[in-house]
């Protein structure tokens, strides 16, 4: 023998890789269509949906293809859909974004009556789409984002979100004390059956610059006195222990693959549910290197996506989402 041959009786882990059905069989994690959350954006000026350039695949919609983008994401399967606004009048405070007739609002109504009953209705708590300078909350006299006035304006969103039919509210916007406020604001309101996802851990990141095209960002300069610095990841612990106490149902990590390592840390000391969020510059990557042939665009999306369940994540917000709900339907996983 060989002193490269294997002993009888040894271990073969080949044994298990043999045949899709042994595969199949033996598989750690799996998809599933309620795993996936379809993201949408909803614009207020438009007359037709328009493709992103940036995001082939991808639209903003008007409030008609908006309810027709919810309902195919609810045949699917999916577990729910994020709603995000564009409004055509933006100021200093995003006055549109707590108004009942504010576009994100009028969203969330018409998503809420058409699919409420089958999925899950979400709405992104953020004033930059909103604000006329682009950030994710008031600017002090100074220039600075003032957290404690971003707040209020927060808590005013969240009951306006609820009110119009969201049952899950996305605390993107990185203030500190932001899950607290929002949970106070909703129980006095009389809205404390409406869920918290707290963004624990949301970086300051050079991938989210397609998104910057999907919802007309007004924004010069950067988020980084907010978001989180991408070399540190302890730091998501601590945003997990604070939101925690603060009262998040559930809590995020953004973005989603290079961000791995912080979403297995933060799945492994969380106790509630943690959902990670693939975001605008991973889905272009996979889309435009599919478009060049470098890569096999089905087998990628299925690949970025079983990453984030292998690394702890309950759900995942994907722009693939009711196209990969469809393809689990159908028994291609």
């Amino acid at each position: 023998m060989s002193e490269f041959e294997l002993a009888p009786g040894s271990v073969r882990p080949r044994r298990l890789r043999q045949s899709a059905a042994v595969r199949r069989l033996v598989r750690e994690n799996r998809l599933h269509p309620s795993d996936l959350i379809e993201v949408l954006f909803v614009r207020e000026d438009l007359s037709a949906p328009r493709e992103l350039e940036s995001m082939p695949g991808v639209f903003q919609h008007t409030l008609e293809s908006l309810v027709e983008a919810a309902r195919d994401a609810a045949d699917a399967g999916v577990g729910g859909v994020m709603l995000f606004g564009i409004p055509t009048h933006r100021d200093a405070t995003g006055s549109q974004a707590d108004d009942p007739e504010g576009i994100l609002n009028r969203g969330l109504r018409a998503v809420s009556e058409a699919v409420g009953d089958r999925t899950v209705v979400m709405a992104d708590l953020c004033l930059d789409e909103f604000t006329d300078h682009g950030h994710c909350g008031v600017l002090a006299a100074d220039g600075s984002v003032d957290n404690d006035a971003t707040l209020d304006r927060y808590a005013a969103m969240a009951i306006a979100q609820a009110r119009a039919g969201a049952t899950v509210l996305g605390l993107s916007g990185m203030m500190d004390g932001q899950v607290g406020a929002v949970r106070v604001a909703l129980d006095e309101a009389g809205l404390s059956e409406t869920i918290v996802m707290g963004y624990t851990a949301k970086y300051a990141s050079a991938f989210y610059g397609p998104f910057r095209e999907a919802v007309d960002s007004q924004l010069t300069g950067d988020r980084k006195t907010y978001q989180q610095d991408p070399a540190n990841g302890r730091e998501a612990l601590l945003e997990l222990d604070l939101d925690l106490a603060e009262g998040a149902d559930i809590v995020m990590v953004k973005p989603g693959l290079p961000y791995l390592d912080v979403l297995s840390e933060v799945a492994a000391a969380s106790p509630v549910p943690v959902w990670s969020y693939q975001i605008s510059g991973e889905y272009a990557m996979i889309e435009f290197a599919a478009r060049a042939g470098a890569i096999d665009r089905d087998k990628a999306v299925w690949e970025s996506l079983m990453a984030f369940k292998r690394a702890g994540a309950d759900a995942v917000l994907t722009y693939y989402a009711t196209e990969f709900a469809r393809r689990l339907r159908d028994g291609d996983d």
